[in-house]
């Protein structure tokens, strides 16, 4: 049986992706504000579970405030909260060399890992304006003499206004490659990241969808986790995407607002 759009708006929570499904560098897509109406009227659970590293729930709150959309900063989840909850579980008051932006850096600190730039545990990958050759060089040292190698998540490209660019595991690429290392990715796709935002939704996972731009990282994600699957054609992945995998999403939409009802 098809599912239809109204089985999808009776769900009741929703993870949803930000770049390429919410905005386009600075700028709001068309329905995205009807969406977040409508999830708050028909108090829907939602997470906007993003696998950017580079801003705080704090920071995308306010990012979305200027574009004149008002959400709660605890609707937020990211690559880099993720990244430090999996670092000090598994090696609690490690420490870390990071390459990244603000947002991973204050997960880090506050997760009570510490900066290294001599013998620490991990190398931790995010996107960030200090990625440059200089912390490639030290990365590659570092990774080399036995730190291991972890990336906030497996993206290799992400949407900006004009077009894509270079994401994590693409950043990663070099030092891989010059260490003969793999990187551990912690984001999106890996369950780890979805079952924490269930969790965090208070949802079991048929009581939930997985809404984002991506094939290879959003629906691969929501599937493996057992949740019905939007892939909205706003950002990354277009219809000609799709034919190139093995699965198919649930629903394939043109942006987020064709789920709310037009009654």
């Amino acid at each position: 049986m098809t599912p239809t759009l109204e089985a999808l708006r009776g769900k009741r929570g929703f993870l949803c992706d930000m770049d390429g499904v919410i905005y386009h560098g600075n700028r709001l897509l068309p329905g995205v504000r009807e969406f977040v109406d409508w999830l708050y009227a028909q108090e829907k659970r939602f997470l906007f579970l993003t696998n950017s590293s580079e801003r705080s729930p704090r920071e995308l709150q306010q990012k979305l405030a200027r574009m004149g959309l008002e959400v709660d900063e605890q609707h937020f989840y990211t690559s880099a909260l993720a990244t430090a909850k999996f670092l000090s579980r598994q090696s609690p008051g490690c420490t870390a060399y990071a390459i990244g932006a603000p947002g991973l850096f204050n997960a880090l600190y506050d997760a009570g890992i510490t900066m290294n730039d001599v013998n620490p545990d991990y190398v931790v990958v995010g996107e960030g304006s200090n990625y440059n050759y200089e912390t490639i060089l030290r990365a590659v040292a570092l990774v080399r003499k036995g730190a291991r190698l972890i990336g906030t998540n497996s993206d290799l490209t992400g949407p900006i206004e004009d077009g894509i660019a270079p994401a994590c595991r693409a950043l990663c690429a070099p030092i891989e490659l010059a260490t003969g290392k793999t990187a551990y990715f912690v984001g999106k796709p890996n369950p780890l990241m979805m079952r924490t935002g269930l969790k965090l939704l208070g949802c079991h996972s048929h009581e939930a969808a997985m809404i984002g731009d991506r094939m290879d990282t959003d629906i691969v994600a929501g599937m493996e986790t057992g949740l019905d699957t939007v892939l909205v054609l706003s950002g990354v992945s277009d219809q000609e995407t799709i034919a190139q995998f093995p699965y198919r999403p649930t629903y394939v939409l043109d942006g987020v607002g064709e789920i709310p009802s037009r009654e």
